[in-house]
């Protein structure tokens, strides 16, 4: 992967924000999704700094406080004022709404649900703040700074201990009508490997826990996604059922939208590796109807550990040409 700073000073440089983007700063802030993180432009000088922590706590006032203080850090140390900062990005690692600034639902840290995040955000930085999910981020990183530099339509599909999606559309975020859209983890997928009468989704297959549950039936007793990914008779068994099914949704996701890109991300993608990809990627261009047929390139997200505060970044960016 190219240095990170190295692509973002690349990529600013030729750029432009609207009006305000040849003055102040904008920042992006990560709440969780890789521990805590900050990123910060300099738009007169098209610099770009990180600075980043471990998480201290789920309780949410006190991660915000610790969250607060890295950013106000990372302002030190480039040496702009706070009355300078122009934009804050926030990306938060469940869904939110962005209409309004709040969480809704904190599926692994109690305590979040209707935290008014924005308000206490521009309260500590008197400055306009956008907040949004970790996948709908990511995505938008991927396209604006990413390996889909350039790319007006993508897709993002991030498989971890969930499993969420985002999507840049004519070049823009897209949230859809009540800022759900990309939630494809919650996409049903019919009559599953348990026997249970409630219809499964996707997020229950291919997730971090779904693949060592399907492990588990068939054998295979392991928390570790290292063994999954081996060489075990169970464990090809249960990285091809994945493959196709991935295979499949991903097809119909570019049935449905058009894309010129999907990106997968996330641990799951990070230790299948290549070749988990290459099988994903045979496996979408033989599911995509005739006629329609055309190669789509699927491909691993490149942002790593910085991409939701990357993409939080690039949504305060995008903000200015509003």
């Amino acid at each position: 992967m190219e240095n990170l700073n190295t692509l973002m000073s690349e990529r600013l440089a030729q750029s432009e924000w609207g009006l305000l983007g040849n003055q102040g700063g904008v920042m992006g802030i990560d709440l969780g999704s890789y521990g805590l993180r900050a990123a910060l432009v300099d738009l007169g000088t098209r610099t770009f700094t990180t600075l980043h922590s471990d998480l201290p706590t789920a309780d949410p006032d006190a991660t915000l406080e610790h969250a607060v203080a890295l950013a106000r850090r990372l302002l030190h140390e480039a040496a702009m004022p706070v009355d300078r900062l122009l934009r804050v990005g926030v990306g938060f690692n469940g869904p939110v709404d962005p209409r309004f600034g709040t969480i809704l639902l904190s599926p692994r840290r109690a305590g979040w649900e209707n935290y008014p995040l924005q308000e206490r955000i521009e309260q500590a930085f008197d400055a306009v703040t956008l907040i949004d999910n970790d996948a709908n981020l990511i995505a938008l990183a991927e396209a604006t700074f990413g390996i889909g530099r350039g790319c007006q339509h993508l897709f993002y599909l991030h498989l971890s201990s969930g499993v969420g999606g985002g999507m840049v559309l004519d070049g823009r975020l897209y949230h859809g009508a009540t800022s759900t859209a990309g939630e494809i983890g919650h996409a049903v997928v019919g009559m599953g490997w348990n026997g249970k009468e409630r219809p499964e989704t996707l997020e229950q297959f291919v997730s971090i826990g779904g693949l060592t549950s399907r492990a588990a039936q068939l054998g295979l007793s392991t928390d570790n996604l290292e063994d999954i990914f081996g060489d075990s008779a169970v464990g090809h068994q249960v990285v091809n059922e994945a493959v196709t099914l991935l295979g499949t949704r991903i097809a119909q996701i570019i049935a449905l939208l058009d894309p010129q890109m999907v990106v997968l991300g996330g641990i799951v993608v990070r230790i299948g590796g290549e070749h988990f990809l290459s099988e994903i990627r045979e496996h979408v261009n033989q599911f995509i109807a005739p006629q329609f047929a055309r190669p789509v390139q699927i491909v691993a997200s490149i942002l790593g550990p910085d991409a939701v505060s990357v993409g939080a970044l690039a949504r305060a960016l995008e903000s200015l040409q509003d």
